[in-house]
């Protein structure tokens, strides 16, 4: 950014770009921040102010992680617009400062410089979250469908609130033959007609993939970009019920696992199991907020 003609709008493009990368990366693992003002927000592109945050259990776009979000400002959904809006509110703050570099530029040249620095936060985010939202499909290449694909199954998600975690991971497990019933992954649906449809578009697209990509190969991709384990709220909130008490112990074991969470167990337990499996019940009633 030093170098730049105008090394005030590099650093406020650069800022932009890093913050699409990461709110693509977001959306694509479901991570809920929660409360994303201003000063939440890092230039570095890098996610801060841990607080009401959460991961989707059930995938429900509208989402709302924090308990005194009551508006649905930061909803799961929002999550992208907002993002956008705080790099406007950080390119309003730096106006003095664009125009031409050297902190004497006009109010024209500064609202230019300022806009243009933020609007590839667009194309950005929208090539990241496509890139991200085809690896998670396992899909190579870009074919005509592939977002109709995506979307089809996407609607289904939202509509019976199938969880977003444990889908993606068992999908990486499909299995494209013909013959091939996936009773682990069509078991998470009510309808499951509309699996079956989905699942035969599925299967066709993946025949398409050409080369040596078979099953296996398909298979280790995805489990690269879909998490076996995410920490939710229960999993947390068991950690903090134990600390509370003194007791850290619960804490450092999900620390371990929450720092390879793409990695299958080479001898899984029942905690690993209960780590990676649905949410119990109790869990329904957890609200985090920002004094959590």
């Amino acid at each position: 950014c030093r170098e730049a003609a105008d090394p005030y709008a590099a650093l406020l493009q650069t800022a932009a770009t890093s913050t699409a990368e990461m709110t693509a990366q977001w959306q694509a693992v479901g991570f809920c921040h929660g409360v994303m003002n201003t000063d939440n927000m890092s230039i570095l592109g890098l996610t801060i102010d841990y607080g009401p945050f959460g991961f989707l259990d059930g995938f429900d776009p509208h989402h709302i992680c924090n308990h005194s979000d009551h508006q649905g400002r930061y909803a799961f959904d929002r999550q992208p617009a907002v993002a956008f809006w705080n790099l406007h509110a950080l390119a309003q703050a730096m106006l003095p400062l664009l125009g031409n570099g050297n902190g004497n530029g006009n109010a024209d040249a500064a609202s230019e410089a300022a806009l243009a620095a933020v609007e590839p936060y667009r194309t950005t985010f929208e090539r990241a979250f496509r890139q991200r939202l085809a690896a998670k499909f396992g899909l190579r290449g870009e074919r005509e469908g592939d977002l109709e694909l995506i979307d089809m199954l996407m609607r289904l998600l939202a509509s019976e609130r199938t969880d977003f975690t444990i889908l993606f991971r068992r999908l990486a497990d499909f299995d494209s033959r013909a013959d091939a019933d996936n009773a682990a992954l069509r078991d998470m649906f009510r309808d499951r007609p509309a699996f079956d449809a989905w699942a035969a578009r599925y299967r066709e697209r993946l025949a398409h993939q050409g080369g040596d990509d078979d099953d296996a190969a398909r298979r280790v991709r995805m489990r690269r970009v879909n998490p076996r384990v995410v920490l939710r709220n229960h999993l947390a909130e068991g950690a903090i019920r134990l600390a509370t008490a003194g007791d850290f112990s619960e804490v450092a074991r999900l620390l371990r696992v929450l720092e390879h969470p793409f990695d299958d167990p080479a001898h899984p337990t029942a905690q690993d199991d209960a780590d990676a499996g649905f949410p119990p019940d109790w869990a329904q009633s957890i609200e985090v907020s920002c004094s959590s």
